[in-house]
């Protein structure tokens, strides 16, 4: 989850730090008052577009930061961070990034310098924010189908299918070789030949690389390991008075204090014990010193070692552990184009029993599809009537395309619309392509008012449309989605009353399975926060700034009677009972 984020000098926020919890956190306050500039603060974080009028006026860079918390089970972030290089020591991430107004702010996450790309790619798997900004992945038709994949329970199955896809991507690209002609393999024969010997020559061993990045900063940093050890012997052993003697004859004293009175034995085999190991320690540093020499030859052979290794790592694999597997490759494929014993016959008669194979395997997932579409969108369409969007229909539609060249056959229609009351079909049967994901695109498709025809998702809604569409979604999803932390900034625009309340029962429960940060002006939202945050500004020296600050019982019953409508005593007494109908909001 998101921990905490400190923003400083963007816009109106000179120096402003924001704590969240787990559960739903909103965030309330006047309108103006900066409330959105957290979300704003927080889309830069994640690698959304910034420019210098950004900057707070009057200064020259403005930074935010953000410290993330990821449970063990959140594996893609975690994986990302892996293939990135990058540690996170019990799941902690910090990501910092700073506007400047000349030139490019750096990019850190964990302390590494990072490019932009990286930022998009780890912030879409750390926090989805719906109703502005970039990270909407409802209105990414390609998300759409991991969506429904996620409802049906059909995940391990697509992973199956994409498994059978890469097999007859290989068998096909074999072909591809064989009938490419002679000349090509022998091009290609040769260069393997080239890559893996040159790989091989390197001799990389597990290790090699950090252990050759610490001997060159031992070496490098030789004289002072000489003087700072030097120093430590000294102080343990010369002088006219030296700790390791002082310690000598302290551990005596007391040994014969110990003598006379018994319960001074343990503090005198504790002294003991610190005058041996200062003893040993002395004797240690004074070894460690002497072996320090500064060897320039062996500094400059691993500066050469560690630019052959990062020539490999430039040509053939981000980390040496790539190259090895980009070697194993090569060697594999070596073998394949030196055999000569698989002929084209062979590998079309694979491709053709694994074209059986996938379509009848990608028949299947696509039943489970078909069948968790018409139920989703049922669902869909009942939470949509509890908050507020009634008449709103919502349909999944399942579409194939025809390949008559690399597809496979299937029986059933190329495009079908699927949700409550639809299911309507168009196109012929035939040959069908596929990919890793299975033998259709799924786009969602959605009709906000009674009698508009359904259209895609991302050309109909609204940001508190898509918002609240996004907020059923996902509670339906529940602990199956991925992404920890969910921002919902528009959900309660057009809604009140009942709805609202169903929107802030929602969030509630939606924080059961991830962090929820949500700006709202309705109080029937804000009483269902397990933390509630305002948002006021505050004008000092002719300069205004924006500030944050987590209320306690009684100032939320103060905030809540504000937003209901000022500080009367039946407003008081209404935002009391909504927050005991809210059962506290489970404030902290």
């Amino acid at each position: 989850m998101l921990v905490e984020l400190d923003i400083r000098n963007l816009a109106i926020a000179e120096q402003l730090r924001v704590s969240f919890s787990p559960g739903l956190n909103v965030i309330t306050g006047e309108t103006g008052s900066g409330k959105s500039l957290i979300i704003d603060a927080l889309s830069v974080l994640l690698g959304s577009r910034a420019d210098a009028d950004m900057i707070r006026t009057g200064e020259e860079t403005a930074r935010v930061e953000g410290i993330f918390e990821l449970e063990a089970g959140r594996t893609e972030a975690l994986e990302l961070l892996e293939q990135s290089g990058i540690d996170a020591p019990e799941g902690q991430v910090v990501i910092s990034r700073e506007l400047r107004r000349e030139g490019r702010g750096p990019v850190r996450i964990n302390g590494r310098a990072m490019v932009q790309s990286q930022l998009v790619a780890l912030g879409q798997r750390l926090v989805d924010i719906h109703g502005q900004g970039d990270y909407m992945s409802l209105l990414r038709p390609a998300e759409h189908l991991l969506f429904l994949d996620r409802y049906a329970s059909t995940t391990a199955q697509r992973r199956d299918f994409a498994r059978l896809v890469s097999q007859i991507r290989g068998i096909r690209s074999d072909i591809a070789g064989f009938v490419e002609g002679d000349r090509e393999r022998v091009r290609r024969f040769e260069q393997l030949t080239f890559e893996l010997g040159e790989i091989e020559a390197a001799g990389i061993e597990a290790g090699e690389e950090d252990a050759l990045r610490d001997e060159r900063g031992r070496l490098t940093n030789a004289e002072d390991l000489t003087s700072l050890s030097q120093a430590v012997f000294e102080a343990l052993e010369e002088g006219e008075v030296s700790a390791v003697d002082a310690l000598g004859r302290a551990s005596e004293a007391l040994a014969q204090l110990a003598h006379i009175d018994p319960r001074l034995d343990q503090a005198a085999e504790r002294l003991a014990t610190v005058q041996s190991e200062a003893a040993d320690l002395s004797r240690e540093m004074r070894s460690y010193g002497d072996e320090i020499e500064f060897n320039p030859q062996r500094l400059e052979q691993i500066e050469e070692r560690l630019a052959r290794l990062a020539t490999l790592k430039r040509k053939y694999g981000a980390t040496l552990g790539e190259v090895v597997d980009y070697a194993a490759q090569a060697r594999a494929e070596l073998e394949r184009l030196s055999g000569g014993e698989q002929t084209v016959e062979d590998l079309r008669t694979r491709e053709t029993d694994l074209l059986k194979e996938i379509a009848v395997e990608g028949e299947k997932l696509s039943s489970a599809r078909r069948t968790a579409a018409a139920s989703l969108a049922a669902t869909v369409e009942s939470g949509l009537a509890e908050l507020g969007m009634d008449g709103g229909r919502f349909a999944i539609r399942l579409l194939r395309q025809e390949d008559a060249e690399a597809g496979v056959t299937v029986e059933l229609p190329l495009e079908e619309c699927l949700g409550a009351g639809e299911n309507a079909a168009s196109g012929s049967t035939g040959t069908t392509r596929f990919d890793r994901d299975g033998l259709e695109d799924v786009e969602f498709l959605v009709s906000l008012n009674p009698g508009e025809e359904l259209r895609p998702l991302a050309k109909v809604a609204s940001g508190g449309e898509t918002s609240r569409l996004m907020l059923v979604l996902k509670s339906i999803l529940g602990s199956a989605d991925a992404v920890p932390t969910l921002v919902f900034d528009e959900v309660d625009a057009g809604i009140g009353g009942l709805a609202a309340s169903t929107v802030g029962r929602r969030l509630r429960d939606l924080g059961r399975h991830h962090q929820v940060i949500c700006i709202s002006h309705l109080p029937q939202i804000a009483a269902h926060s397990r933390t509630h945050l305002s948002v006021t500004k505050e004008v000092a020296a002719g300069r205004t700034s924006a500030r944050v600050a987590e209320l306690g019982a009684h100032q939320r019953i103060v905030e809540l009677a504000q937003m209901i409508g000022g500080p009367s005593d039946a407003s008081v007494a209404a935002a009391r009972e909504m927050l005991n109908a809210a059962g506290g909001g489970e404030s902290r």
